[in-house]
């Protein structure tokens, strides 16, 4: 029986979509496969349980009848880190927990497909990295990345140096096609040249990436401003205006498909935003209007504007949240990443198929 454990440096990556669209693809292939998600990290309340929405998709895609509380057997919650950390959780105990759980599910399984949780790191509290889980369970590693630019080879070395010779190799997910020459061309050979393998370049769709402004003015609460002004477009990111408008408008030329937040009282902020043609949307903290004048610019530049009553530490918490989970829990999106490593990744290469 072949393991594999797919995990990323940040959260946000497309890992669950890829980790469920992989075990999909072998399914259709007529293997037997398994699936668990060790440490439930993207959490709701449901029926006064805490659980992890990951695996409840995977659940329902897979057609797999186990307990949900097998597929994760670790529910790392706010909770289980502020207890972790005054050392009232078992790290012994835990490892117990993801073995038994890990048996029972691989017992009548050709092949296994684990969810990182979070990151990389996440779970090293309790001695609970992806690293110490594919240890655990005898797992390779797929290391799901977003390339961007050059400077992203450290953190790829990095992390292939923590999770060691259990690295199957990276996976580079949402490639843009300006990006991709350069990948190609430069970075790959040279991580190739330093022993991490590249597995697959999937390019960008931007039906998997990020969210509408509509979507996430619902996330927010947010009242839309410039009910002229489609909520279709799409946020991947966001940046905060927090400083002068001549820096800021230095940073918010970088942008590519973000959202900035900002003050509704800093009009030099939302100006400078609005002369940016990668920022797709402004949102404004703290119940403060904007001028007319920059509605106005809005409407001009289809850049939909949200107001919302909450500071701007809660905001962005919030945006983050609703960014890194992205469009995962749509069956349309494992469906259509499923398409996508088709064409991109060799399955031969990273399980054992006969």
């Amino acid at each position: 029986m072949s393991t594999l454990l797919v995990t990323s440096t940040e959260d946000g990556t497309g890992k669950t979509a890829i980790t469920i669209a992989l075990a999909k693809q072998l399914q259709d292939n007529g293997e037997s496969v398994g699936y668990m998600k060790p440490k439930g990290t993207r959490l709701e309340s449901a029926v006064g349980k805490t659980r992890d929405e990951d695996p409840m998709l995977a659940r329902e895609m897979l057609d797999l009848d186990a307990q949900m509380h097998t597929f994760e057997p670790v529910v790392y919650s706010p909770t289980f880190v502020h207890e972790a950390i005054r050392g009232r959780e078992d790290a012994d105990e835990l490892q117990d927990r993801i073995e038994e759980s890990y048996a029972n599910l691989s017992a009548e399984s050709d092949h296994m497909v684990i969810e990182g949780g979070g990151k990389l790191s996440t779970g090293g509290i309790v001695g609970l990295t992806d690293s110490d889980v594919a240890e655990l369970v005898d797992a390779k590693v797929v290391l799901v990345y977003e390339y961007e630019q050059p400077e992203d080879v450290d953190e790829i070395l990095a992390a292939s140096e923590q999770i060691g010779d259990r690295l199957a190799g990276v996976l580079f997910n949402g490639v843009s096609e300006s990006d991709h020459d350069e990948l190609a061309e430069d970075v790959i050979p040279f991580l190739n040249a330093r022993g991490v393998e590249n597995l697959g370049v999937v390019p960008h769709d931007e039906s998997l990436a990020g969210v509408t402004a509509e979507e996430l003015a619902d996330q927010l609460g947010a009242e839309q401003l410039t009910p002229e002004v489609s909520g279709d477009v799409r946020i991947e990111r966001f940046s905060v205006g927090a400083m002068g408008s001549e820096a800021a408008l230095k940073k918010l030329r970088r942008l590519r498909n973000s959202a900035v937040i900002t003050g509704g009282d800093r009009s030099e902020i939302q100006t400078a935003a609005l002369q940016a043609s990668g920022v797709s949307c402004l949102i404004l903290t703290g119940g403060f209007r904007p001028s007319n004048a920059v509605l106005g610019e809005a409407a001009d530049q289809e850049v939909p504007v949200l107001l919302v009553q909450t500071d701007t530490r809660a905001t962005i918490d919030r945006t983050e949240s609703r960014l890194s989970s992205g469009r995962t829990q749509q069956i349309e999106t494992v469906e259509r990443m499923q398409e996508l490593l088709a064409e991109s990744v060799e399955l031969t290469s990273l399980f054992d198929l006969t």
